[in-house]
Order: structure tokens, then sequence, then C-alpha cells
């Protein structure tokens, strides 16, 4: 197969692409929550809660977020049956990877050119999933595909094997420009590091002085300090370092001979001289990232009176596993399938922005109630004892508005009756490509593309004399784009 030959998926109803109109956002202040007081400088409140169908909530975030999410999380359900409330057996995985397609197609756009997106699937999908991302995202930028162990025993009750991992796929929006971080050292990768001879460089570790990599001058024997003749590395190894380069080594006292001096020598790595972090594996095990079961259980110590919880969520450990690697304090994170909120939780507790789409009424039984106690501090399960959480910052809850055309009794279309002045306003300054942010001062700027390009949105029907005094305030250096219900010009 040549490096252009392409591959691509083909479902049933693939040509078939969904008409969007970019909906506003409705907020509603009884339903955002902020702390009364800030507890730290770093507090962050521009959180967004979006309760609606996540497809046109990534169409109504679209104009304002393009290009500014660092990282997006998702969890999509596996299988359409539990995903959608509209499916046809018969279609069910063509449905489903066609939902797929059309969501990750606007979460691309929302990327930044150096932002990832990370995925959970399971085995079922997860193939399919893998081509739909090359041809959405391209195949050049596909970054990892990690294992992860989600519960940390057999189920007897399996029918053929017990599966424990689902994957978690990566791609970049622009593999060259993404830049991963590192991962914490932990307690127990320092303690692999003593001072057997008190060097004054402090801890250090030995390693293999010999290696499988061909190396011409890597074989000659070795005199250890107690006498004792050693022939060459092992057979098919080769000695990492020359005769001269290793006599320089010990010269430095970088060498280890063992307590004795009569061991293989071994070159000592420095504590104080590896790199700062740990490189990300691709196998992240339940011990180090949590499980299904634990997260289930912090889910039950926030939620008591709740009943119906999920039956597999994701713990908070996992995200943060996460949002370490690919992203920084204060950059933006997106999960438009929120399901009980992790995202936003984890997010919340280590100081990154966050937006969260859930169309599920457990956005009210589940998330909401879930973010008041993060964001009050007394959510101390999950990652708060590790990032030392203790509360802080908010969230704003917003609701899709309907759509801005109905149908009266006639048939015909006509702007809906649920939109007052403000909303219709804000609705075609969206549809127009402009951001609703009306002047307080001038009424006919609702918001402006440039600094000389306006709109002005009214019900009115404006007369040629209305017309002449808005040309007038507006000048020969300026643009104004009217709409309204009529106009008489002449």
């Amino acid at each position: 197969m040549s490096n252009k030959t392409k591959l691509e998926l083909s479902w049933i109803g693939k040509e078939n692409r969904p008409r969007l109109e970019p909906r506003i956002l409705l907020e509603d202040p009884e339903k955002s929550y902020h702390a009364q007081h800030r507890v730290t400088d770093h507090d962050l409140f521009d959180n967004r809660l979006i309760f609606g169908d996540n497809l046109l909530a990534l169409k109504a975030l679209e104009q304002e977020y393009a290009g500014k999410i660092k990282c997006i999380y998702i969890d999509p359900p596996y299988n359409t049956g539990s995903a959608f409330e509209h499916y046809d057996d018969g279609v069910e995985h063509s449905l489903w990877l066609s939902l797929m397609r059309d969501r990750l197609e606007l979460l691309r756009g929302l990327l930044r050119d150096n932002g990832s997106i990370w995925i959970s699937i399971d085995d079922h999908e997860m193939p399919y999933l893998r081509v739909l991302m090359d041809e959405v995202f391209g195949r050049q930028n596909f970054v990892a595909q990690c294992i992860w162990e989600k519960v940390y025993s057999p189920k007897s009750s399996a029918k053929f094997l017990s599966e424990n991992h689902d994957y978690i796929v990566c791609y970049a929006k622009d593999v060259l420009r993404w830049e991963r971080n590192l991962l914490s050292r932990t307690e127990k990768q320092d303690k692999a590091y003593k001072n057997r001879d008190n060097d004054p460089r402090g801890p250090w570790k030995p390693c293999d002085l010999s290696a499988r990599n061909y190396y011409s001058i890597g074989r000659y024997p070795i005199t250890c300090p107690s006498g004792r003749e050693i022939s060459g590395p092992p057979q098919g190894m080769y000695w990492r370092v020359s005769k001269e380069r290793l006599k320089e080594l010990d010269q430095d006292r970088r060498i280890w001979w063992g307590k004795d001096g009569n061991n293989v020598p071994a070159i000592k790595r420095f504590l104080s001289e590896v790199i700062s972090g740990v490189v990300p594996e691709t196998i992240w095990t339940y011990q180090e990232v949590g499980h299904n079961q634990a997260a289930k259980q912090h889910l039950k110590e926030l939620l008591p009176n709740v009943e119906d919880l999920f039956v597999t969520p994701k713990p908070e450990g996992l995200v943060e596993r996460i949002l370490t690697i690919a992203t920084n304090p204060t950059d933006w994170v997106l999960d438009s399938f929120a399901g009980t909120g992790t995202t936003g939780a984890a997010a919340h507790k280590m100081g990154r922005r966050w937006i969260m789409v859930e169309l599920g009424e457990h956005c009210h039984t589940h998330i909401i109630p879930r973010l008041k106690k993060v964001v009050d501090g007394t959510d101390q399960g999950g990652i708060s004892e590790a990032v030392n959480w203790k509360g802080g910052g908010g969230f704003r809850y917003y609701r899709l508005a309907p759509s801005l055309l109905e149908r009266d009794k006639w048939g015909n279309w006509v702007i809906s009756e649920k939109f007052n002045a403000a909303m219709l306003a804000e609705a075609v300054c969206k549809l127009e490509g402009f951001v609703y942010a009306p002047s307080d001062t001038i009424y006919w700027q609702h918001d402006h593309s440039t600094e000389q390009e306006f709109i002005y949105v009214t019900t009115a029907h404006l007369s040629h004399d209305q017309l002449q005094q808005l040309s007038d305030e507006v000048g020969s250096n300026r643009s104004l784009l009217m709409v309204c219900s009529a106009f008489r010009y002449g």
C-alpha cells in the first residue's frame, strides 16, 4: 500500500450532514453558582455548564471559542441505543458513526492549533473510531492510544473473557505544534535513588554499562578495583562507553564497582541530573488513575440521595492524568458528553477553565450538586487531597435558546414568539457573524466585527429620516449593517 493511499470508512447515510442553526445561549442565574468570596488569587468564575443537545451547543460555541480550546476530553456512548433518543436498530452502528463524525468536525474547529482531543472508547468501537479520527484529524496527527485498567478484578459473569480495560485515544490538531507535559515523579520512583558512597552530588542509582546496540570500541577487558578481571561485556552486548571514557568517568566517581569494588561496573545516574518529571506511558493502571468502582463510591458520597448513579463513571484521577499531560493552568478544557461532570470537577480543582455540555436530566440531578460541592470545597474526594483543593471559583449555567424561526398556523416561517427584543438582536448578530455586545451609550451599536464595522438589529420600521440620521451618526469612515422589519428609502 502506498503512503498516499487513504483508508476511509463507508456507512449508510454518511453523505447526510445536518444543517445547524447557530443558537444563542441563555444564562439562568438561579442555576449558576459562585463562591461567596475568593479563596485564592487564581479562582476562575467564567466556566460554563450548558444544558442541551451537544451538537447544537458545539455550533453555538463555534463563533466565540473557535481555536481557543486547549484540550477536549469526551466519553461518548459506546453504542447508539444508550446514547440517542432516535435510532434504528438496523443502522445503529452507521448512525453512531454519523453522529460522532458531525461532532468531531465541530470539536476540531474549537481546538487551538496546539491542542489535543482525548476520547474514551471500548474494544467494539475503537477500530472504527480510529479510522474516523484519521479522516477528521488526519492520520499524521495521531498521538497515542492509552490503555486504562478500569476494573481491578475479573467478572465471573463474563460470557467470554472479562474485559478490564478501556482505551483513551489521543489526536493532536497539529502534531507538529502539540507539546506534552511530563508527569510528576512519584515517591516510589525517587526511592530508587540512594547515596551508597556519600557522594556530595546526592542520591543516585546504578545503570547498566552494557547495551545491545553495536559500538565498535565497546568490547574490551576491565579490571575491577579489587583486582578481578572482567573479559568483556556479556555475549552479544557492548560497553556503552570507550575504554578512555570509562577511565574519565571513574576518576569523576561516576562508576560504581559495588561495596567491595568487585562488581561489574555501573554508571551512576544522579537524581539531581534526571529530568524534572516522567515521560507519560500508554498503560495506565487503576493504582495510578483510579477505577470505576472508586469513582462510583465517590459519587455516592457526594450525592447520597441520588439513586440513579452511572454504572461506570470515570474517576477524577483519569481526567487529571489527561489534563496534566495536555494542559496548563487557565487553559480551556471542553467535555461535550459531560455525564456526571467528572471533567469539570477535575479541571476546576486543577485551575483549568472548563465548558461542559449535557442533555440528560442528570445535568441538574448530578452535575450541578456535584459542582456546588466542588466550589464550596466540601468535596474532598477524587483528586482534592492530591491538589490541595479548598474550594473557590464558580460556573455559569446556560441553556440553548429555541430556534429563531417557527411556522405559524398557515405554515409560514416567522420569528418565534419566544424571542424578546434582546434575544432577537443577539440571535441575528450571531447569524451575521457578530458577537452580541450592545453599547451602553450608542443605541445602534449592538456589536462590531472590526473597529469600523457595526450591526444594528431592530423590529422597527425605519423611515427615510431615521435612516438619514443613522447615516449621519455613523459617518463616512464607519459602516453599519442594519437588520429591521422594513425601511423606506428615498
